[in-house]
């Protein structure tokens, strides 16, 4: 009792070494990530900062959650309010609160959908999107019990619960976690031939992301999503478009699937939903006449939907809005895909993507793009690798051109031109 009388006595806003951070981390946590080192705790904008006061421009966005960047001050402002006013963060979904409806609302309509599921991580939304695919199958395709299937793509990745890891086609996502839930067909991603062959009777749901972003920022082929829509019109099969990393105006559209104008009968939100960060918050949206097959007990999150993570989510949806990032997002996106093009690095196979949403392919005999991220994380730019050779970059939507010529040049010094 006096280790831990003693443990708690320490001032929760201690700051510590990078060194004695990673050092901690590396003792008392479990290690299922492989994170470059460095330990940033403070930020505004696009800039972080760690304990030695060292300062970086972050290119990764948490995996595209921090869209508005750091401290955002209609954010802050937002948090401020909420504790000054003493409400309540979250009572559960045992009693209503006064902004869960109006988020269904605000969310509903910029998809053009009719209702939202709350949750709180994006696999968790991918959860809730293939129970009620499955539910809409039984209950309003008539498939027969326990037969319904859903068709994923290859290289996805949508979250790693145990269902989820089970549709992966990456092998470590899947090492010694078996056996896995049943029900999932893979296809390669952007055949949409592939998926019309794929479909049975038994078909309820079609489930992917417009573009994949662990995959290595893979985009589909221009019409793949009109023609996959069309396909599961026609077949009476539910298109489930996961926009967890490219929702938000990260490809230069409010959510990817309006690049080919088409509707989704799912849609599935988080990462940048909740505030850059603040709150993780999570949904699914989709029509009245799918979601109202629910009926009290057939699902339930704890938090999905407190009240501090709706207020967290509208205002940011306001800030998104009103900041234009989409469209900034789009303009900006343009502008680093021609700088990266200019690169004339040795080590460069492709540079693809969306909006802010892009991915640099080295070559194979480069030697994997870790090497590289840790060389522009010592030069004060973080990334993050994907696929052993891809290196993503993924700022913050608020990013100006001059930080973006100042990332450039950081990345032409690693990469060495020619």
């Amino acid at each position: 009792m006096k280790k831990i009388d003693c443990l708690l006595k320490r001032d929760v806003f201690e700051l510590r070494s990078t060194e004695e951070v990673i050092k901690g981390t590396k003792k008392w946590v479990a290690q299922t990530y492989n994170p470059l080192e460095v330990a940033p705790i403070f930020g505004k904008g696009v800039w972080v900062r760690d304990s030695e006061e060292k300062q970086y421009l972050d290119m990764l966005s948490c995996y595209s959650a921090q869209n508005l960047g750091y401290n955002h001050p209609e954010i802050v402002e937002a948090i401020k309010r909420f504790l000054g006013e003493s409400r309540i963060p979250s009572a559960s979904r045992a009693f209503y609160n006064d902004q869960l409806d109006l988020l269904g609302e605000e969310l509903s309509a910029l998809c053009g959908q009719e209702m939202i599921l709350p949750k709180v991580t994006g696999v968790e939304g991918v959860e809730a999107a293939l129970k009620t695919a499955r539910k809409w199958g039984y209950e309003v395709k008539g498939i027969s019990p326990d037969k319904a299937e859903i068709i994923t793509c290859q290289n996805n990745f949508h979250g790693r619960t145990i269902a989820v890891i089970g549709f992966s086609t990456e092998e470590q996502y899947k090492r010694n976690f078996g056996p896995f839930p049943g029900g999932f067909k893979n296809i390669p991603f952007g055949d949409a031939e592939a998926l019309e062959k794929a479909i049975t009777k038994n078909t309820a749901a079609f489930l992917a992301e417009p573009i994949q972003g662990e995959g290595g920022v893979i985009v589909a082929p221009t019409g793949y999503l009109r023609e996959v829509r069309k396909i599961c019109s026609a077949k009476n099969v539910l298109l489930i478009a996961d926009e967890i990393q490219t929702g938000f105006g990260r490809t230069g559209k409010l959510f990817a699937y309006q690049h080919e104008d088409i509707k989704p009968d799912i849609v599935i939100v988080a990462k940048s939903l909740g505030a850059s960060g603040f709150v993780p918050t999570s949904a699914i949206l989709t029509s009245k006449k799918i979601m109202g097959l629910y009926q009290p007990g057939d699902d339930g999150s704890t938090h999905g939907g407190m009240a501090l993570a709706c207020i967290l989510a509208r205002t940011g949806l306001r800030v998104i809005m009103k900041e234009k990032l989409s469209e900034r997002s789009a303009k900006l996106g343009q502008y680093f895909v021609s700088c990266l093009k200019a690169v004339r690095s040795p080590h460069v196979l492709e540079i693809r993507g969306s909006g802010l949403m892009l991915g640099l392919e080295l070559k194979p005999e480069s030697g994997g793009a870790r090497h590289f991220c840790e060389s522009l994380k010592t030069e004060g730019l973080l990334c993050k690798d994907t696929h052993a050779n891809v290196i993503r970059f993924m700022p913050p939507l608020i990013i100006t051109r001059e930080e973006i010529d100042w990332a450039v040049e950081k990345i032409k010094k690693v990469l060495g031109e020619n």
